[in-house]
């Protein structure tokens, strides 16, 4: 049985896999849904402000040395990309599989800021204004009251790599495709298509798909659960609606 690490994105914590950490228990898997340091409701403004990428991969690499010794899965959704990269460089040996989830899949020097676009960027500026040093959650009429202020260090701290993450063996993204009009994801995806190293999934869900699609989601990640690692890409628009399992319909070559 596989052991599964979810990272939540910027402003979120644990309860955004909510509702896929069942489906995933419920195969029998071990699955670890975190909240990183500062996205606790009761962290006080100086933990909040001393917070950044580094701090957040460290929640990841104190989970692996207590919980989770060998072989596990690392999930992250959209800033946690950053996070499970710099986790799993560091992590030495101990991650065999790595879901980027609609997420930034940075390379050494980058950081959240410089991988988002300038929509996001605007965003963060504008959250900081009030504190200087956590960033307020954007505002939508269906917003989660549970979201946090995020440490703004943590979406500009750029993240220095050993070269470490790039031998787990597999590793995999997630594009959600429902809002191609925003989304800062494009060119990544493009990038990583081209990449035999990669397996690109495709969903036809807006940004927060393990909210919106939780079943089409633990589908996926329990589909690769004991898959050997692909020789290229794979683009599979998976089906997603209530009582669905999705599957891996298409294959894609780079520059199909």
């Amino acid at each position: 049985m596989a052991t599964f690490v979810l990272v939540p994105g910027g402003w979120h914590g644990s309860w955004a896999f909510e509702g896929v950490v069942p489906l995933l228990e419920r195969a029998g898997h071990t699955v670890h849904a975190l909240t990183l340091t500062g996205l606790h409701p009761h962290d006080d403004p100086a933990v909040v402000a001393a917070a950044n990428l580094d701090t957040h991969a460290a929640d990841v690499l104190r989970l692996l040395e207590r919980a989770c010794p060998e072989d596990v899965t690392l999930v992250g959704h959209s800033y946690g990309g950053m996070v499970i990269t710099a986790a799993a460089d560091r992590a030495g040996g101990r991650v065999s599989r790595l879901v980027y989830l609609d997420a930034c899949v940075p390379r050494d020097g980058e950081s959240c800021w410089s991988i988002m676009n300038e929509g996001y960027r605007h965003s963060f500026v504008a959250g900081a204004a009030a504190t200087g040093y956590a960033v307020r959650p954007p505002w939508r009429p269906d917003g989660d009251p549970r979201r946090r202020p995020h440490p703004l260090a943590a979406f500009l701290q750029t993240v220095h790599l050993t070269g470490a993450h790039a031998a787990v063996p597999r590793r995999e993204f997630v594009y959600c495709s429902a809002w191609e009009d925003r989304t800062p994801f494009a060119a990544q995806r493009s990038r990583l298509l081209a990449d035999p190293g990669w397996t690109v999934h495709e969903l036809p869900t807006g940004h927060n798909a393990m909210r919106e699609a939780p079943r089409a989601v633990a589908a996926l990640l329990l589909d690769g659960a004991d898959a050997p690692a692909g020789p290229h890409a794979l683009a599979g628009q998976a089906g997603y609606g209530e009582g669905t399992v999705p599957s891996p319909l298409r294959m894609a070559r780079a520059g199909a």
